[in-house]
């Protein structure tokens, strides 16, 4: 069993909470009701209360609601005058009173709403003195839950006897984040949740980008390291109060979560064992790996193993890459074992067969991959070569020079042999490398990682290739902006696109692989044949697979049109049609022409020429690859310099498009991106440049006495 899933074990035993509302949560910015956020919460309460969980809750918020009424009163009654002397704040003790009374209301209604009902517990530190009083509190709250009543608690500030009730941290409790700990001991819950305005415990102030999300508070680990921002804007305690009823309840022996009262279904995602928020448990300590690091000292290993990579000879450099194709020659039976296993495990979670289809490693593969890193082995070093050579001035050379980029990110779905290609690039460019595969491959993925990193050298370090386990862990690592340098998702359009609107890292990727076959009116049929059936059929799960078929209306009447669609049906491909293929063929009309079908399926239509094809392709497609065959050579190169794609091909199958098949030896991703590298990610793509100056002495100073030549030397 995981750390993890040790550490979320005890959640399938949980049928008794409590839920801390904070006040952030109940209230908005300018201190009025959050009806959407009370309603969403109202709804997941109902929505437990419906499975058998006994939910019991502590609201706060009574003191601002009642502050916001009284103010908007004062103001209703006010002369211009009154609204000119200087306003006196209010006493807490009748805002509590006041606004206790319109929380309530609204609970009763949002709860009466979903045939729910609520019952109102107001306490105050002198009441858990007396013995009869818990007694009776216990029974009160049993019957109520029994009935399916929602308790809800609040402390009465309105009769507080304490000296200083919003200051004063004496007592049995001091705030609604310590009576909430109280009630969870008291009435025996298996778990206290406290909902926040953040996601959970940060390592410092949530707004301090180098601040991270802490996933499982460990107090040896975390008590001297956290550093606290301000207090709520609202409520009385902040995250400090909230930390300290959390480590109070958990040694206890309540696990506790604090977790976002803003994002819809956290509670609910809380119980289904995800990991939202942060977690308190007295046994988190033993769940503490010996020598766990994150994501930034992974990054930063990363670099640092990158750096002595970089320090070795290219002959160096050249032997841990046929080294590692090597390993993986000999580690070919125990790897096919681990991804059989991923296989089967998809198979029977049902996932979709293009998927599987990518994550099987066929036969033959595991030898294909290390041929591909021996070509790569083979090829020039590209670190360090000199593109540009120019004299400045007399005796003073300047040189463009290629570098790596530093560290990088991957985050890839499904192919494990990307996991390959990746390592093989990175190590070739010098570049240090986080990878994060996805959970169907989990176990190819690591049997891959440790074969790989145990044949690189102690000089440079296995660190050099990190590899990343929890889906958790992606939101941190795209806020190291300061640590990873370039971030590229192998994936659908969801992942990229989540990727791109989540971190300032630069990204590189592709959106979609929407590739198109237009077949023109001068084509040679033969050839045209065999061009649309290999894009299709080759590998359809592929990014690089034909999704829609184009072609000249002059092929209706030749026939030509009825012979690609016979080919294709005999192969098994499903047809779907635009306006015009659908009245001609008899085919379902196609839902959209954006569609990545990674089957035997794709779209047809039919266009007047190529520039009604050039039109098509660039309303709906990825600018991934796309291909046009014809004779006429004219023709040709309009749809060669007019599509704006990565690759545009002339009577070759769109397969063509990857990295090993190019000559790169591997790619890290095809991209479809428009900054500095574009189509197939090879070797060249992981590179930037660095200018170094040689010179002996000279100096600036105004350029006074500097005679400037910029003679270009580069030959």
């Amino acid at each position: 069993m995981s750390d993890l899933d040790r550490s979320r074990a005890f959640l399938k035993d949980v049928k008794r909470l409590v839920i801390k509302v904070g006040t952030a949560v109940v209230t908005r910015a300018d201190g009025r009701l959050a009806l959407g956020r009370l309603g969403a919460l109202c709804e997941q309460i109902k929505d437990l209360n419906s499975l058998g969980y006994e939910v019991i809750m502590v609201t706060s918020g009574a003191v601002g609601l009642g502050r916001q009424r009284l103010k908007h009163r004062r103001f209703v009654n006010s002369s211009f005058s009154d609204l000119q002397k200087l306003q006196v704040d209010f006493d807490g003790k009748a805002c509590a009173a006041v606004g206790q009374n319109s929380l309530m209301a609204l609970y009763d209604t949002l709860f009466s709403q979903l045939d729910v009902t609520s019952a109102q517990l107001l306490v105050t530190d002198r009441d858990f003195k007396n013995k009869d009083y818990r007694k009776q509190l216990h029974e009160t709250v049993q019957s109520l839950l029994t009935l399916r009543v929602i308790p809800i608690f609040n402390e009465n500030d309105a009769v507080s006897t304490r000296k200083a009730p919003y200051e004063d941290s004496s007592g049995i409790f001091w705030d609604n984040d310590s009576l909430a700990a109280l009630l969870a001991l008291e009435l025996k819950a298996d778990l206290l949740v406290l909902l926040s305005d953040v996601e959970g415990l940060y390592s410092g102030p949530p707004s301090d980008p180098r601040s991270k999300l802490i996933r499982t508070y460990i107090k040896e680990i975390h008590q001297s390291e956290i550093t606290f921002g301000d207090k709520s804007r609202v409520g009385r305690g902040g995250m400090t109060a909230k930390v300290k009823a959390a480590i109070n309840a958990a040694y206890a022996g309540i696990p506790v979560v604090i977790t976002s009262g803003y994002a819809p279904a956290n509670i609910i995602k809380v119980l289904q064992g995800e990991r939202v928020g942060t977690l308190f448990h007295q046994d988190s300590h033993l769940w503490a790996k010996d020598k766990e690091i994150g994501g930034r000292e992974m990054a930063v290993a990363a670099r640092e193993s990158s750096r002595r990579l970089q320090a070795l000879s290219s002959q160096d450099r050249k032997t841990i890459l046929l080294e590692v194709a090597d390993a993986l020659e000999a580690n070919e039976k125990l790897i096919n074992i681990e991804n059989e296993a991923d296989v089967a495990a998809a198979q029977e979670a049902g996932l979709e067969k293009s998927l599987i289809s990518r994550l099987a490693l066929k036969p033959g593969k595991i030898k294909s991959l290390a041929n591909s890193i021996r070509v790569l082995a083979n090829m020039e070093d590209p670190i360090g070569c000199i593109l540009k050579r120019i004299e400045l001035a007399d005796g003073l050379l300047l040189e463009k020079t290629s570098s790596p980029l530093g560290v990088l990110l991957i985050v890839f779905e499904s192919r494990p042999d990307a996991l390959v290609q990746i390592t093989s690039l990175a190590i070739r460019s010098g570049n240090g490398l986080l990878l994060k595969g996805g959970k169907e491959a989990r176990r190819s993925n690591a049997i891959l990682h440790k074969v790989i990193t145990t044949a690189i050298p102690d000089t440079v370090g296995g660190k050099l290739i990190g590899l990343v386990t929890s889906r958790d862990e992606i939101p941190d690592l795209l806020k190291l902006d300061d640590v990873i340098d370039l971030v590229i998702p192998r994936g659908s359009s969801k992942l990229v696109s989540k990727i791109k609107s989540s971190t300032k890292i630069p990204v590189l990727g592709h959106a979609d692989g929407i590739c198109h076959v237009y077949v023109d009116k001068s084509a040679n049929m033969e050839i045209a044949k065999c061009v649309v059936l290999d894009a299709k059929i080759d590998y359809p799960a592929a990014c690089n697979a034909m999704e829609t078929l184009l072609v000249h209306q002059d092929l209706v009447h030749s026939g030509g049109l009825n012979e690609l669609i016979a080919d294709l049906r005999t192969e098994g491909v499903t047809l779907f049609g635009g306006q015009r293929a659908c009245k001609e063929l008899n085919i379902p009309q196609a839902h959209t022409f954006h569609h990545e079908y990674n089957s035997m399926a794709c779209a047809v239509e039919i266009v007047d020429d190529e520039h009604a094809a050039i039109d098509h392709i660039h309303q709906h497609g990825s600018a991934h690859t796309d291909c046009i065959v014809a004779e006429d050579h004219d023709v040709a190169e309009v749809f060669l310099r007019q599509v704006d794609s990565a690759a545009v091909f002339h009577n070759a199958s769109t397969r063509f498009c990857d990295g090993a098949r190019f000559g790169l030896g591997a790619e890290v991703g095809i991209s479809t991106s428009r900054i500095h590298a574009r189509g197939p990610v090879g070797v060249e793509g992981l590179l930037t440049t660095r200018w170094i100056l040689r010179g002996s002495g000279q100096v600036v100073n105004g350029d006074q006495g500097v005679i400037y030549t910029h003679k270009d030397m580069t030959m």
